[in-house]
């Protein structure tokens, strides 16, 4: 099987590809893209009169699900290893599976926070990856900053070393973190604290969380969040590709806004063709191996 993450037009490109290979294809994302917001298109090919970007992400899903492909609506929070030659497993808000490649395209969005003291302390105990961080607070009292899926999945990475986990969800809606059970504050945050590290996490009303480390996981995980907790190569936060899309790590492609400096539909169009038939070729190999 070939799972694509996202489904924006590399991702969308790429399962076609992959399902032309006549091999089982899966797509797992939403329709948060920047495609689907975008009111206006009148710079790609094949169309004379503009069309909006929901027209065409609709029309992309409604051509790969002809050709067989099978589209789940929903975040992937994580993936892991599945164990030596069974490639890797996917851990989403609607179920988990294995698959025997990825192709990473949900391109390059990136949740911003605006809180004081974040910048300043990144890397001296504010962090963006639970699984690349987590070792370094065994035992410490650590904080995930988000209100999501995703913040859930880290804060359960992080319970792995220490028991001491709290969800801040920054004053938003907590249903989803309300729901996994895991301790949380919904206070709205104001700033961050310490001396040389990360000491403390002051609430707008006051009061004060004394913590060692903030883990930041605001909005749903990007491609390049989830290289990097794969040990994925990235460069100035995209992920390093070949030609033929693939990453450094065996099984991985990459295709669109999270590999290009250039963001525009073509692009990522060539290149979620290019990473489809890549997975495509890299499945049949491990099939004649077998």
């Amino acid at each position: 099987m070939i799972t694509v993450i996202g489904c924006g037009p590399a991702g969308v490109s790429a399962a076609i590809y992959a399902c032309r290979s006549n091999l089982e294809t899966r797509i797992v994302g939403t329709d948060q893209t920047s495609l689907a917001t975008a009111e206006r298109i009148e710079n790609y090919y094949g169309f004379a009169q503009p069309i909006t970007g929901r027209e065409l992400f609709a029309a992309g899903l409604a051509q790969a699900a002809r050709l067989g492909c099978c589209i789940v609506n929903a975040e992937v929070h994580a993936i892991s290893f599945a164990g030596e030659g069974h490639g890797f497993r996917i851990f989403s808000s609607a179920c988990e599976f294995q698959t025997d490649a990825i192709v990473l395209a949900t391109g390059h969005q990136k949740a911003r926070l605006d809180v004081c003291g974040l910048a300043a302390f990144d890397g001296r105990g504010v962090s963006y990856c639970a699984i690349c961080d987590a070792f370094f607070f065994r035992g410490k009292q650590v904080a995930v900053i988000g209100n999501g899926g995703y913040a859930v999945a880290e804060a359960r990475e992080l319970l792995n070393v220490t028991q001491r986990v709290k969800i801040l969800t920054n004053g938003l809606d907590a249903a989803v973190v309300r729901a996994s059970g895991i301790d949380f504050d919904a206070g709205k945050l104001k700033k961050i604290t310490g001396d040389t590290r990360v000491r403390c996490v002051v609430f707008e009303d006051g009061r004060e969380l004394e913590l060692d480390a903030v883990f930041v996981a605001v909005g749903v995980a990007s491609s390049t969040d989830l290289a990097k907790k794969l040990g994925i190569l990235l460069e100035e936060d995209r992920i390093v590709i070949d030609d033929a899309g693939a990453t450094n790590l065996p099984g991985v492609f990459a295709a669109g806004d999270c590999a290009n400096k250039l963001r525009q539909i073509s692009c990522a169009v060539a290149g979620g063709t290019i990473a489809g038939l890549s997975a495509a070729r890299f499945v049949r190999g491990k099939e004649l191996l077998q």
